[in-house]
């Protein structure tokens, strides 16, 4: 039966790419598994750990998850490419060079006809007043013609993978559990959207914890996981939506 996947944060480059290319290994591995089924595939953001295009320059690495993405899309499935917080910087080359679809908002569709609302995650709901100015200043094309102007690709990655690491190492690699209601960022986004138009499902990552819960009758509210920990994706068969994670040993790492 025909599917559409979802995965986020899988955070590729963390902590280092020798490090990094054991999950880069099953993550490979999930995507040609996948190939034969999906129709779509939802990837919500963070799925590199830092990511920057020059106009003619592009991170270094990857080069096995972006030629299994172009070989999805020329099998027919339609690749959708959420930018996150760590990938903010998601241009055209993704677009362009792989055929997927960038998307830089949240966004909504229907699927096999259930309305899904989709996004990373970061930057919305109430409150981070100091997190959404910084935030802006990520999209802001002046800071970003600066910073493509004056530093050299070897210093603006070197600075941007120092940063990327502080950041998750500061939060730890374990994300904390579900807050609550009322502390959780998003399911008030969530909440409140909901309470306007009805989506069957409300996908979200950036959080790095697995969350399904019924936020308003028959809207399903769905927090994807992550790629460090839990080694989890969500697929939806056309009647049903369900979070499924990887079997894998974890000792086993190439």
């Amino acid at each position: 039966m025909p599917r559409v996947y979802f995965a986020s944060d899988v955070h590729l480059g963390f902590p280092n790419p020798e490090q990094s290319q054991w999950r880069e290994h099953l993550f490979v591995n999930w995507l040609d598994s996948i190939k034969n089924d999906a129709t779509e595939l939802y990837l919500v953001g963070d799925i590199f750990d830092f990511w920057y295009e020059y106009k003619f320059v592009i991170p270094k690495g990857f080069v096995r998850t972006l030629g299994k993405l172009a070989e999805l899309v020329d099998l027919g499935v339609k690749v959708h490419f959420f930018t996150g917080n760590h990938d903010v910087w998601a241009f055209s080359y993704l677009h362009d060079e792989i055929g997927a679809t960038l998307h830089f908002e949240p966004f909504s569709t229907e699927i096999a006809g259930k309305k899904f609302h989709i996004a990373h995650g970061d930057g919305l709901g109430p409150g981070e007043w100091s997190y959404k100015l910084l935030l802006g200043i990520f999209h802001s094309k002046v800071a970003q013609f600066l910073f493509s102007t004056f530093l050299h690709p070897n210093l603006a990655m070197r600075f941007g993978h120092s940063w990327s690491n502080s950041s998750r190492n500061g939060k730890g690699l374990v994300a904390p559990p579900y807050m609550g209601d009322d502390k959780e960022h998003i399911y008030m986004y969530a909440k409140e959207l909901a309470s306007k138009e009805h989506f069957d499902y409300m996908i979200f990552g950036h959080r790095h914890i697995i969350v399904e819960k019924e936020i308003e009758p028959d809207t399903h509210f769905v927090m994807l996981g992550d790629w460090l920990t839990h080694f989890s994706y969500g697929v939806f068969d056309g009647e049903k939506f369900e979070i499924r994670c990887l079997e894998i040993d974890k000792t086993d790492k190439k």
